[in-house]
């Protein structure tokens, strides 16, 4: 069939839209390294401190990713993180470090297969199974740790869960890679990834053609909550104490660098990349605007602003 005026145009729009997070993310970056020169942007302590401070937001996002190209949504990642950062720093000292990690990730494993069970088998919508569990976690948490923090007096804890670094790469970085290159192999290259794009763009399509959707769900739930859960051993590790405060709102950023980046909120349409650009650019623009002196009310109405405008701009599927 040949291709019309009309439909060139449709393409040319797509593939600029597609792009935007990176042309916007490289404009923001020029223009605060412009304005802020004085101020210290482009020191390498202040680039770096930027990876640090959006490392576990870049992280959640790559699973994020998934689950709302599978059409669902994940509304705990962020009180999960806080949970898993306490169960984490009091198995520690309780039994150490080797113990203290396998429950932490384990915090995010049971997390995810009540999420994924009462969202599959029980019906519950993800958006309200998610929203309880938010909840559920942030109090027990509370609950379990007093409301106190609760400290990590492991050095080589620290060092690995984001504490470190290797030469002047923050170990941070190096976690944000490592999720960063299985999570874009895993959606691109992989059958599982395929399901899950197929099964947030067209759930009876997908499930006609032998994909089982309810699986593809269920996974993508336990994925997101036990990257939460690392996440949240992460801050509990730069931090070196567990606290339920921990990834307290962290899911408005990370759903909004999901999206940012160009994956669909109604399924079907993600990129892992795109999601750590997006997380990245988030980063850069606090950064920034607290260089530029903001007060928190105007740093709140730009930072508002310039994401509302990114999403409009990227957002590919229509109603």
């Amino acid at each position: 069939m040949a291709t019309t005026p009309k439909t060139s145009y449709r393409l040319l729009l797509a593939s600029w839209r597609q792009k935007i997070i990176y042309l916007g993310f490289a404009g923001i970056f020029v223009v605060f390294s412009i304005a802020l020169r004085h101020q210290g942007f482009l020191d390498p302590d202040n680039l770096l401190n930027i990876v640090r401070q959006t490392a576990m937001i870049s992280i959640m996002a790559v699973a994020m990713t998934f689950v709302l190209s599978a059409g669902e949504i994940d509304l705990s990642v962020g009180a999960m993180a806080g949970f898993a950062s306490v169960v984490t720093a009091m198995t520690i000292r309780a039994y150490g470090v080797a113990p203290g990690i396998v429950a932490g990730v384990l915090s995010g494993l049971v997390v995810g297969a009540i999420n994924g069970f009462l969202t599959t088998r029980i019906g519950i919508p993800s958006f309200l199974t998610t929203l309880a569990m938010m909840g559920i976690a942030k109090g027990v948490a509370m609950w379990i740790s007093a409301t106190a923090a609760i400290p990590i007096l492991s050095s080589s804890y620290a060092f690995v869960f984001g504490g470190g670094n290797i030469g002047p790469v923050p170990i941070l970085l190096l976690w944000t890679l490592v999720f960063g290159v299985a999570g874009h192999l895993a959606l691109r290259r992989t059958t599982f990834g395929r399901r899950v794009l197929a099964t947030g763009g067209n759930e009876t399509a997908a499930r006609y053609s032998g994909v089982n959707t309810r699986s593809v769900k269920m996974r993508v739930l336990l994925l997101s909550s036990c990257t939460a859960a690392i996440a949240g051993m992460l801050y509990a590790g730069r931090l070196q104490s567990g606290r339920f405060q921990f990834g307290e709102g962290d899911e408005l950023s990370v759903i909004a660098a999901a999206v940012l980046g160009g994956t669909s909120l109604f399924g079907g349409m993600g990129t892992v990349v795109g999601s750590i650009v997006g997380a990245l650019m988030i980063g850069l623009i606090n950064n920034g605007l607290i260089l530029m002196g903001l007060e928190y009310s105007q740093q709140l109405l730009a930072r508002g602003a310039i994401i509302i405008l990114a999403v409009a701009l990227s957002q590919q599927k229509r109603r």
